[in-house]
């Protein structure tokens, strides 16, 4: 299981994803664009002293991403608020990639039409979406759980 952060663009939410890949022992893709510097005060308190034992991977853009997880063959799940197929109702398989959107704007359509499959958190009525990092931490704890990955293994 790994997971993506697309064009992320607040440095304390990055930097919280990066601290959780280290602690579930997930690789974490970050899609540059990036709003912030890895060298940003913001984004290395969030990831405090995990982000020296996180698997990270930087892609210049898209495109590299895109052709890094093809030539793997692996299944794309985006997370959207426009995802038709809740979370807990997704049969993940171990090499599957979680991929987030941008804080400010999420997932542009073009990209969550590539995806193998976009999933939705459910939320309560009237409430428009979770924390890109929360997200990330349900997500990455549901699809561990299904493929019997440990945590902290």
């Amino acid at each position: 299981m790994e997971c993506a952060l697309f064009e992320p663009d607040i440095p304390q939410n990055a930097g919280s994803v990066i601290r959780l890949g280290a602690c579930f022992g997930v690789r974490v893709h970050l899609v540059h664009p990036c709003g912030f510097a890895l060298t940003d005060r913001h984004f290395r308190r969030a990831g405090m002293d995990y982000l020296d034992r996180a698997a990270l991977r930087e892609h210049v853009a898209w495109e590299a991403f895109d052709a890094w997880r093809r030539a793997e063959r692996r299944r794309l799940v985006a997370l959207s608020t426009h995802g038709r197929v809740a979370l807990h109702d997704y049969a993940f398989r171990a090499g599957d990639v979680l991929l987030l959107g941008r804080e400010s704007a999420g997932l542009p359509e073009p990209i969550r039409g590539e995806s193998d499959a976009v999933l939705r958190i459910p939320v309560g009525s009237g409430n428009r979406s979770l924390n890109v990092a929360v997200a990330a931490g349900i997500a990455l704890a549901e699809a561990l759980r299904q493929v019997g990955g440990r945590i902290g293994a």
